[in-house]
């Protein structure tokens, strides 16, 4: 069957942007996002400035397209992992496991992350784009210890908001401060666990 001409082009402008989008990312790890140019994206996907701008044009347009290029790595890296019919506790675990990934085999998506972070500290425009994907982060923590502490795995004095915010916080830390003043992943996630987590009756 022909592909009507209207889907062919949208087919192929969401290629370019996808182009652009990895284009970007590969400078942002290599210059930084201070040294990011538009000159140099175009060169890099082999297009002229004028159709770079015609798919972003404006710097929070390109930051957007950077942002939803990382959403859809979580987004894949989630479904690769069914949450579907998992207890609090077995979802908190494959949190943590999702984020060793990140850190032993996606290490250049923690370098555009934490550039993107440290931007928004100064940058309203960026800070519009990140603010809802760490809150999206946030709040998935959220119902995880809600649901623990209605399963009873977690404590029942838990507050799960601030749960969430001690996590997160802590995982943002653990891949920003990349310094010889590190745990392994294995006693660090067991040290989060043993915080929340109420501890299993002793046998026998």
């Amino acid at each position: 069957m022909t592909m009507p001409i209207a889907a062919a082009r949208r087919e192929s402008g969401d290629e370019r942007k996808l182009a652009i989008a990895l284009a970007a990312r590969a400078l942002i790890i290599e210059k930084g996002l201070e040294g990011l140019r538009t000159r140099d994206i175009a060169q890099r996907v082999g297009i002229n400035i004028a159709t770079l701008h015609y798919h972003v044009p404006s710097k929070e347009a390109l930051i957007a397209l950077v942002a939803a290029s990382i959403r859809t790595d979580f987004q894949s890296q989630s479904l690769r992992r069914p949450r579907a019919g998992k207890s609090a506790l077995q979802l908190l675990r494959m949190e943590f496991e999702d984020f060793r990934e990140i850190v032993t085999d996606m290490p250049d998506l923690i370098i555009i992350l934490t550039e993107l972070v440290e931007r928004a500290r100064r940058d309203p425009v960026v800070a519009a784009i990140m603010g809802p994907i760490y809150n999206f982060w946030r709040r998935q923590f959220v119902e995880i210890f809600r649901r623990g502490v209605l399963e009873g795995a977690f404590r029942a004095d838990l507050d799960p908001v601030a749960a969430a915010l001690i996590v997160t916080g802590a995982l943002s830390d653990y891949w920003r401060d990349r310094t010889e003043f590190q745990s392994s992943l294995d006693s660090f996630f067991a040290e989060l666990e043993r915080a929340f987590v109420l501890p299993s009756p002793p046998q026998g």
